[in-house]
């Protein structure tokens, strides 16, 4: 299925932030439609995933520490604009948490300024796969006939069935960027601790775990997701930070544990975006449930 088209019989189409972190091949697959987010350096801004990847941003480290902004107004009614010139004429818009992007609000305020298309901006309370995981649901069960009203209402309804936990080798990064406090920074960096990190029922960061070591933390990362996991059969997304070799590690362990019950989507290195805020060594898992 090409990235541009669209088999719903209600003209209907699922727009995702780069922030989502799908593998390419998942949004040509499933027929979804980017919107990047922003890393703004000094000589320009750089959209998320077309003309910046997360090894250019490690590469400019220490040198080099941006921020991330959300697309514009504008950016985002061109885009509308642009699935409505393709014919599609209702949107699903799935975005990472409000509680740590403006991209939802962003998307929300530029659908109130056109009239082309319908648009449902969904606030998926998370990031990364977890929020990837629910998009390829949501562009799937449109793809199989379900209709625009009842995917939505679908979303709302699983919006807790998706979860994404990660480790990473340093807090420095998730410091820098105002995402955690001070105090588990400097513990961290103290006792050479590492935390397993995942999203609360409001899309913040919270601390599930704290180990000591990469071995006991993709150890515990495997524990943790296999108790979100249960008895469910679940779709996986695994996705890494210049960590391809312990993410292949992670995937192998996680499907050995959960048996046939699972199945992996993609794997893949995480966005610019999020890279910027986790550096390097990171790893990361989410799964859906029941999909």
């Amino acid at each position: 299925m090409d990235s541009k088209e669209n088999t719903n019989h209600e003209k209907a189409a699922v727009l995702v932030d780069s922030g989502c972190d799908i593998a390419q091949e998942c949004l040509d697959r499933f027929g979804m439609w980017l919107l990047p987010l922003h890393i703004d350096y000094e000589e320009k801004a750089y959209l998320d995933g077309v003309d910046i990847d997360p090894q250019m941003v490690y590469d400019r480290y220490p040198k080099d520490y941006p921020k991330t902004s959300t697309p514009s107004l504008q950016e985002v009614i061109d885009k509308l604009d642009e699935m409505a010139e393709a014919g599609i004429r209702k949107v699903i818009a799935v975005c990472i948490s409000s509680g740590l992007s403006g991209t939802w609000n962003a998307v929300r305020l530029a659908a109130l300024h056109q009239e082309r298309v319908e648009v449902f901006a969904f606030d998926t309370k998370n990031i990364s796969v977890a929020s990837g995981l629910l998009g390829i649901w949501a562009a799937r069960k449109l793809a199989e006939g379900m209709s625009y009203a009842d995917v939505c209402q679908g979303l709302q309804d699983r919006i807790y069935d998706s979860k994404v936990m990660f480790y990473m080798d340093t807090l420095e990064y998730l410091k820098r960027g105002g995402r955690i406090g001070t105090v588990s920074s400097v513990i961290g960096q103290a006792l050479k601790i590492k935390p397993i990190i995942s999203c609360n029922k409001d899309g913040i960061y919270y601390t599930v775990s704290l180990i000591r070591g990469s071995k006991k933390g993709k150890e515990k990362l495997l524990k943790e997701m296999v108790k979100f996991c249960g008895n469910h059969h679940v779709w996986l997304g695994i996705g890494h930070g210049d960590a391809d070799k312990e993410s292949e590690e992670m995937e192998k362990m996680i499907l050995q544990a959960l048996g046939g019950r699972a199945e992996v989507m993609y794997r893949k290195q995480i966005a610019a975006t999020l890279a910027l805020n986790t550096g390097p060594g990171l790893v990361g898992v989410a799964a859906i449930l029941d999909p």
